[in-house]
């Protein structure tokens, strides 16, 4: 691992360049999934490792202590998960993106899951502010047994007043290869316009909040992604949802709201009716509030 992470920061900019880099390697020794090297530096750490059910998998929390992203920042994450391995990956609040006058805030993140691992990773929800432009690109080089669940929720910022915040921009790329061959290409961009709120003439529509969930596993089929979708579709009455079998093999949703709570809810749900199918877990309370 210590060539794969000089490798990815000689390719992306020397240690300097970064505002936060994070590194975790995840084995499994003794029936317990454990962190056999981590590393942090700058304005990003991890809590100790938490186990919420007897499955051995570890939560890691990670956070961050400036409170925000900025201007110019850029943020590293790695994560390995070795062969056999499971890891639950959050955050410790919803990440926030402030006003990035001259360059946008940036964040890299690269996993490696080795054969029957598993990763699931499931931030709180990502808020730009006025004026904000945010990038963020995740690559994944996954075995085909290994399992992967990756969430994200989209909201604007408020003002005090209640007006809804313009941001610039958000720009999202998840590059997916399974056996070193690109399975997956997820390319999000969302640019409400100058001058105009995110929910004026976009793709959007009306909606101002938006939820993904990405599933790359052997056994996402057809008759998993309708049973989703009966499963989601009435949790929102005022939103919308799609969901998608990929060739990876996998699945990905996506669906709009007016808030976040609803959409929280949804990427919840779906989280754990694979939690529970797959892995005999009960439904997830990471207990955060």
């Amino acid at each position: 691992m210590t060539e794969t992470v000089l490798a990815t920061v000689g390719r992306l900019g020397g240690p300097g360049e970064w505002a936060g880099r994070l590194s975790l390697d995840i084995d499994r020794r003794a029936g317990c999934s454990i962190a056999v090297r981590q590393f942090h530096d700058g304005a990003l750490r991890i809590f100790r490792p938490h186990y919420l059910d007897h499955t051995g998998q570890v939560c890691y929390t990670v956070i961050n202590p400036g409170g925000a992203y900025l201007g110019g920042d850029k943020y590293l994450i790695e994560v390995d998960v070795a062969g056999g391995a499971d890891l639950l990956l959050t955050t410790q609040a919803a990440t926030k993106v402030y006003r990035t006058p001259g360059s946008r805030a940036e964040q890299h993140q690269h996993l490696r899951l080795g054969a029957a691992s598993r990763l699931e990773l499931l931030p709180d929800p990502l808020i730009a502010y006025r004026q904000a432009s945010y990038g963020q690109v995740t690559t994944v080089d996954m075995d085909p047994t290994a399992s992967l669940v990756m969430a994200e929720v989209v909201t604007p910022g408020w003002s005090p007043d209640g007006e809804l915040f313009r941001y610039d921009e958000i720009r999202m790329r998840n590059e997916i290869s399974i056996d070193g061959r690109l399975a997956v290409l997820d390319n999000l961009l969302i640019r409400p316009g100058s001058g105009s709120p995110v929910g004026g003439m976009s793709f959007m529509g009306r909606y101002t909040h938006l939820g993904s969930l990405l599933v790359v596993d052997a056994r996402v089929d057809a008759a998993l992604v309708d049973e989703l979708h009966g499963a989601l579709a009435g949790m929102d009455p005022h939103g919308q949802l799609g969901i998608t079998l990929l060739d990876g093999p996998g699945l990905a949703l996506r669906a709009l709201s007016v808030s976040s709570e609803p959409l929280n809810a949804m990427l919840a749900t779906a989280v754990d009716l694979l939690r529970g199918r797959w892995f005999g877990q009960e439904p997830l309370n990471l207990r955060k509030y």
